[in-house]
């Protein structure tokens, strides 16, 4: 479970800026849009409003790029370069570090983690267990003068000398078994951040869901019914080989393996019916064939949802809505938002231009956040509840969400000008 994320010199983000999780006291709406930890409220779902190249894609990025910086630093050669996309619009930042921390929840430990780093090195590099929102236990701390380890960190002892300038401290620990830097790596592999408009890279998630009828296989099901998309049930199939794919060059023996695999075909089943409109029988069709574009999406984008559900698991997706119609997007974020559906306290964090979505009946205040650049192209990032008039209100409970945003109260829109 994330509580909060901060982003800094990365891309768009010049200056550091925090999404929160957590659920304010001073919005008393939809009870049921947070869940319970300790004495923390924490959302169920977070939405992204913005212009076009407002840094909404740039902030699940950076979610992306702290992930593939933690578990990828394990393979790095010493003289390997580091992903780094600096903010290149300012002569201050073009040459300092990226930031990255993370405060998180995970197998009923609070933890906040980050990291600095350039091209070449990581600059610097911390890992704190929180105890109370005031108290925290320093496990480790790394700087340009080296790695301090914790008592309370035992796992660390002796590996500072080991680690090399561009890899992360917490990769080489739990390279070497140390079980705290485990538990923080497991919980950057439990996180998904997956694209709304490419959805073919992940579709192997909801392929081995059906195939081995997994946790979600019956749930998901139920949603595709629900959501009437015209068909029955799906299937996985498997066929031969096409012709193109029969392998004719090599050993016997290996021209005897290869060619022998069989394929799998991801099939929607639908019912056929007589001239007088009664179900005869049922016909089966490879989905990605046959199947509209939002259709496919649907099916591909059921792994992930329903594992993120299923497992207690965050899903951040940029450009949730791509290709489906806004009735079928508000479903998925109810799914999320309702505690009968997602009793394991999953999150959502999405991307979105669908207006449709922006309403007090399926969002808190504290749930909308919005990114906007200012007047050096640098994104500034800000939750509904932020936002303040001129005359020194806030957003009430009761406003025209769709109605003000779109009318530029919030900011966080295009301004199309006339050349």
């Amino acid at each position: 479970m994330i509580i909060e994320f901060t982003v800094g010199n990365f891309l768009s983000f010049n200056e550091r800026r925090t999404i929160s999780f957590e659920a304010r006291g001073g919005v008393s709406e939809l009870k049921d849009n947070f869940f319970k930890f300790d004495k923390q409220k924490l959302l169920r779902s977070v939405v992204l409003y913005g212009a076009n190249s407002s840094g909404k894609s740039n902030l699940i990025q950076a979610f992306a790029t702290m992930k593939n910086c933690v578990l990828n630093s394990v393979k790095l050669n010493e003289t390997d370069e580091l992903n780094y996309s600096p903010f290149l619009l300012s002569t201050l930042s073009e040459n300092q570090p990226t930031f990255f921390e993370i405060v998180f929840i995970f197998q009923n430990q609070t933890f906040r983690y980050g990291f600095e780093y350039n091209q070449t090195a990581i600059i610097n590099e911390w890992l704190f267990e929180v105890k109370k929102p005031t108290k925290e236990d320093v496990l480790f701390v790394r700087s340009d003068k080296g790695i301090a380890v914790s008592d309370k960190y035992a796992e660390g002892k002796g590996k500072e000398e080991s680690t090399n300038n561009n890899r992360l401290f917490i990769s080489l620990v739990a390279q070497l078994g140390g079980k705290t830097a485990n538990q923080i790596l497991q919980f950057f592999v439990d996180y998904n951040v997956i694209s709304g408009i490419t959805h073919t890279n992940y579709r192997i998630l909801s392929q081995n869901m059906f195939l081995n009828h997994t946790s979600g296989f019956e749930e998901s099901l139920v949603l595709f019914r629900q959501l009437k998309l015209g068909f029955q049930d799906v299937q996985i199939v498997e066929i031969d080989p096409a012709p193109e794919e029969i392998i004719t060059t090599g050993t016997s023996a290996m021209k005897r393996i290869l060619s022998a695999n069989k394929r799998l075909s991801f099939n929607t089943v639908h019912n056929k019916y007589d001239e007088k409109g009664n179900v005869i029988d049922t016909i089966s069709w490879n989905k990605d064939k046959y199947e509209s574009e939002g259709t496919k999406k649907m099916i591909d984008f059921s792994g992930p949802i329903f594992d993120a559900l299923q497992n207690g698991k965050m899903l951040i997706i940029d450009e949730l809505d791509s290709k489906l119609h806004p009735l079928i997007t508000m479903q998925i974020i109810k799914l999320f938002n309702s505690p009968e559906t997602n009793p394991s306290k999953a999150q959502l964090l999405f991307a979105t231009h669908d207006t449709n979505l922006l309403s007090t009946d399926i969002f808190r205040r504290d749930q909308v956040w919005f990114t906007e650049k200012d007047e050096v192209e640098q994104t500034d990032l800000y939750a509904l509840d932020d936002f303040v008039f001129a005359d020194g209100t806030k957003v009430r409970k009761d406003a025209n969400l769709e109605k003000n945003y779109i009318a530029g109260r919030y900011g966080a829109i295009p301004y199309i000008t006339n050349l």
